[in-house]
């Protein structure tokens, strides 16, 4: 293909099927020609369609290129708006909203592209993309996800209200001692569970001792551990009826939602692309990759769930936490941590700008995290806990209805 513009669509079709992964460094050396090629001679085609500076933007940026914004400037018009022509163009609008979510702090076109896309396309379609662990060599981290993901919701509840103050120290001491033997002080009901957990991690440690990766177990544990250290404290916060201050809670309850703890253990089957390091990385550099994703996580799952959570009796969330420590309504608590959210978004942006390469495999499964939650907590809906409509519809369409060809 001679034109860029014919290399950017092939480039998004092959990412948007899943395949993007058999071409990473064809689509790397591609990509890296285009850019140079735009920005440093200035040779694109079609400067004019929205289309395609939109995909160049997007596909670059994702990239890790620093692509600036301002390329976006010729589709306004002479009051600073952009032009009510791109009405029609509906491919167009579709490619800028999607460009929008790469957007750095500061990128104020992005702000007024994305308000613009959203009237657009709110009065056209709604169609949506979800993205997961698809390459098939990651199949051992995709049975991995799955189990753990299962752990955690029944832990979710466990510590949520169905147990005890008392029993739920007992379980998270349990967890701390790692030792089948702590079964003996656990509640019956809480002894299947916690021998379920000790024997996942079992099978994990078997598997991982035949590849000569045994260290890796260990990150899995701690993280499991920092997570039930995390909920007994929110379960403390529960039975004491107390509702923390926006400060006391974010650093806890970034925790519960499992970032971190899920990561350390998908990347148990990611094979020798990972090493100690990431995991070091992951667990106990604090790193602002992770702590975006959790705010990203924290307060859609806060927001989608705060009506339900609060019907049930359950903890305060954010939502709640917000609207005590600063007297304001239900709306204009969610309001500002929606704010928060988009900060967050731009943050994980920014730092995907041209990372090493041995960390980007990683920061894009950050990444994907991020946009699971994103989708699931969608519009404030939880479906997550009502996953029999747009959920189920979701993962149908993913891994059960065939491509139309």
């Amino acid at each position: 293909m001679d034109k860029p513009s014919q290399k950017l669509n092939l480039i998004d079709q092959i990412q948007r099927l899943g395949l993007a992964y058999h071409f990473e460094i064809e689509i790397d050396e591609q990509l890296q020609q285009i850019h140079r090629s735009y920005f440093e001679s200035h040779h694109g085609d079609n400067d004019d369609n929205l289309h395609m500076t939109a995909l160049l933007f997007r596909l670059l940026r994702q990239q890790g290129y620093n692509v600036p914004c301002e390329i976006f400037n010729k589709f306004k018009d002479d009051e600073g708006n952009f032009s009510k022509l791109l009405v029609v163009d509906v491919q167009g609008v579709l490619s800028l909203f999607e460009a929008c979510h790469l957007r750095f702090h500061g990128d104020d076109i992005l702000n007024d592209a994305l308000a613009f896309t959203k009237a657009v396309l709110e009065s056209t379609d709604k169609g949506k993309v979800s993205r997961i662990y698809f390459e098939p060599a990651y199949e051992a981290t995709r049975e991995i996800l799955t189990k753990v993901n299962v752990i955690l919701t029944i832990m979710d509840d466990l510590y949520d209200g169905y147990g005890t103050l008392e029993e739920l120290e007992l379980f998270t001491e349990a967890i701390e001692r790692w030792d089948v033997g702590a079964n003996d002080r656990l509640p019956e009901y809480m002894q299947v569970f916690y021998k379920t957990v000790l024997d996942f991690y079992d099978e994990i440690g078997y598997e991982l001792i035949k590849k000569g990766q045994l260290y890796r177990i260990f990150y899995a544990k701690e993280g499991m551990k920092n997570t039930v250290r995390a909920y007994l404290a929110e379960a403390k916060w529960f039975h004491q009826n107390y509702i923390p201050t926006m400060e006391e809670y974010m650093p806890v309850a970034s925790v519960t939602i499992g970032c971190a703890m899920v990561m350390a253990t998908s990347l148990l089957g990611m094979g020798d692309i990972v090493t100690k390091n990431e995991f070091d990385w992951l667990l106990f550099s604090d790193p602002k990759m992770v702590k975006t994703s959790n705010v990203v996580s924290r307060l859609m799952n806060d927001i989608a769930g705060h009506k339900s959570e609060q019907e049930r009796g359950d903890a305060a969330s954010s939502v709640e936490c917000f609207m005590k420590q600063y007297r304001v309504t239900e709306e204009e608590a969610k309001e500002v941590l929606r704010k928060q959210v988009d900060d967050a978004w731009m943050d994980i942006n920014e730092e995907l700008c041209r990372p090493t390469v041995e960390r980007t495999l990683l920061l894009v499964r950050i990444l994907n995290f991020s946009r699971t939650f994103h989708v699931i907590y969608n519009d404030e809906k939880d479906h997550y806990s009502h996953a029999g409509t747009r959920f189920k519809e979701l993962v149908t369409s993913l891994l059960v209805n065939p491509l139309p060809v």
